[in-house]
């Protein structure tokens, strides 16, 4: 046992082989299982390492083996759904503060390795890292970042760029730590790992089986290209034969034949012993528990070790002003031209204009504009955001006995990733692209992209409003907004950057984000986190900010997206309540006589 962090514990074996060295060394990362360090074949790896004279240390990972966080009621399995949700968790609420878990991960191996350096057994000029899976991956990070290493071996690591060639959206995105925020307009990705580390020995090597089981379907042709890119360095450098590219035909495991691959290029390497090595050592796991580094398999209930989400917590609210455009990166606003009419219906005393407005560059969004034969000049204008489709309200029954000839006027729009907006699924692999098609993964293909899914969907409403800012039936009335569960959050980040919306109803809408990173397990739709949003505002402060314009919640949520009772709103929302442009309703109401309501009411 060692602390990585004050009382963040890591549960660790150390093999160490006969003799009185000083002896080579390797730092084993494990890849996403349950067992972590104990997971049968890197047993069997460690093993073998160890009897060909290399000392090693093999360490579980946050999340894995005795370091699992989310205990279940049994104190040693988790009762998430998988490893990777042990990461991607608390990964996602880091992202709120700026941070990764990315950082986290590295941080641990960067420790692990200082542990291993330390004994007077290990020769440290002589001290490799291999991984396996997302190990594989953590080994590209820590090659990177620590000059200590003389040798490296990834197999099967996420060895393919988020941002291919051909991109297909989202991107190759995988759990927290393996999906860098903000790299693409860095000009940084993946493969961007291996330079640092050139020319020392590195060798690499997918299962072939990966490109349409394991990651995408580009995975072995991108990884490919930009070996062969990264094959030219090495060749520069006047080192090519420290870089090598294996494959196997087996599906993702360290299987026998990927196991000689790590102990012919250590032996090479760190032990000058060029001949092959043909048969693995003899090798027998052992039972999980009998690996233990604590009394009973947990980190968390034996040493009451911290966890990821205990940090998180402990960083408490230290707002640094910024504007909120800058926080969200918009960027400089594009002026939305006219909406291009795309069609007009009479339904009795309604006119219904189908629009489409120009966003982003290559960005329409559908939109109706519903209008009353009779509706007055001083009627406003009410922007209806839907997060399901849009013409749910207005269209079921028929629009003319929805809306009265005298009615506001309605627009009711989509923006991306909504209805329409939907994006369609990428070509490959069938089984890849179908847990691939969730918004979530969109979400963290935007973020590395540069920008977030909430902000460009609040550059879409800002879009919206700029358009019935200059629609001749539109331009001179008042225009509020009503939106719906997810979409509250950009329509409240807009209404802070837009003074000409005279009001907003949100319902269903989360009450703070804040509340995201006090929960443990929150559960709370990634697309509308914002990196370090909390290190600047939250949903409360930005609410007090568009006073004296009207707001009003209608059944706020909890991270779990349980309804909050309405005097804990009010107490969340301190400073909104005191502006006196606030109100509370218990219930999310969301129909089209309800916001036909809220409109004739603000007036």
């Amino acid at each position: 046992m060692y602390e990585s962090q004050p009382r963040l514990f890591v549960s660790a074996n150390l093999y160490v082989p006969e003799g009185r060295g000083p002896f080579p060394a390797v730092l084993f990362q494990s890849g996403h299982s349950w067992e972590g360090k104990a997971y049968p074949s890197y047993q069997r790896c460690c093993q073998g390492l160890a009897q060909l004279g290399f000392v090693v240390l093999a360490f579980d990972p946050i999340g894995q083996g005795e370091r699992i966080n989310y205990l279940d009621a049994s104190g040693i399995h988790s009762r998430l759904s998988s490893c990777d949700a042990e990461h991607t968790v608390p990964g996602k609420q880091m992202i709120l503060f700026g941070d990764s878990c990315t950082r986290l991960q590295l941080w641990d191996a960067i420790r692990s390795l200082d542990y291993l350096v330390s004994f007077p057994f290990v020769d440290s000029r002589r001290v490799a890292s291999v991984g396996h899976s997302g190990g594989g991956t953590l080994t590209m990070l820590l090659s990177a970042a620590d000059e200590r290493l003389t040798a490296a071996a990834v197999c099967m690591g996420n060895t393919e760029n988020m941002i291919a060639s051909p991109f297909r959206s989202p991107g190759a995105t995988d759990d927290a730590e393996q999906n860098f925020v903000y790299s693409g307009p860095a000009g940084f990705d993946r493969w961007d790992l291996f330079y640092p580390f050139a020319p020392k020995p590195m060798l690499i090597w997918p299962s072939d089986r990966d490109f349409y089981a394991t990651y995408s379907p580009d995975y072995i042709a991108n990884g490919w290209k930009e070996y062969q890119r990264l094959q030219t360095v090495y060749q520069k450098l006047d080192r090519p034969d420290h870089l090598a590219w294996a494959d196997t035909p087996l599906p993702h495991a360290l299987a026998y034949d990927s196991r000689l691959l790590v102990y012919n290029w250590f032996n090479r390497w760190l032990n000058n012993e060029n001949k092959p090595l043909e048969k693995e050592p003899p090798v027998q796991p052992e039972p999980v528990s009998t690996l233990w580094a604590t009394t009973d398999g947990s980190v968390v209930r034996s040493l009451n070790s911290a966890t990821p989400h205990g940090f998180i917590q402990s960083r408490g609210a230290q707002r640094s002003p910024a504007p909120l455009a800058d926080v969200l990166k918009l960027g400089k606003p594009v002026e939305a031209s006219s909406a291009a009419t795309i069609g007009r219906v009479q339904s009795r005393n309604i006119e219904v204009e189908v629009l489409e407005v120009s966003s982003d560059p290559a960005v329409w969004l559908p939109a109706y504009l519903l209008v009353g034969d009779k509706t007055s000049p001083g009627k406003p204008v009410l922007l209806v955001l839907d997060d399901t489709a849009h013409d749910r309200l207005w269209f079921a029954p028929e629009v003319d006995q929805v809306l009265s000839e005298e009615s506001p006027v309605i627009c009711t729009a989509e923006v991306r990733g909504i209805g329409a907006l939907m994006p369609e699924f990428s070509p490959g692999a069938a089984d890849y692209e179908s847990w691939h098609q969730q918004e979530e993964n969109y979400a963290w293909g935007s973020l590395a992209l540069g920008k977030s899914l909430v902000s460009q969907r609040v550059t879409d409403i800002l879009a919206l409003v700029a358009s019935l800012r200059k629609h001749p039936a539109t331009r001179s009335r008042q225009i509020y907004v009503a939106a719906l569960g997810r979409l509250t959050v950009p329509a409240l980040f807009a209404a802070a950057l837009e003074t000409t919306i005279q009001g907003l109803y949100l319902a269903g809408g989360l009450a703070s984000f804040q509340s995201l990173v006090d929960a443990e397990t929150p559960q709370y739709p990634f697309a509308n986190f914002v990196p370090g949003l909390l290190n600047h505002t939250d949903l409360p402060e930005i609410a007090a900010s568009i006073a004296p314009r009207k707001l009003i919640l209608a059944g706020s949520v909890d991270a779990q997206g349980k309804a909050i009772e309405p005097g804990a709103v009010r107490t969340v929302y301190k400073a909104a309540v005191q502006a006196g442009n606030f109100s509370v309703l218990a219930d999310p109401e969301w129909s089209a006589r309800t916001l036909l309501s809220y409109v004739g009411q603000s007036l």
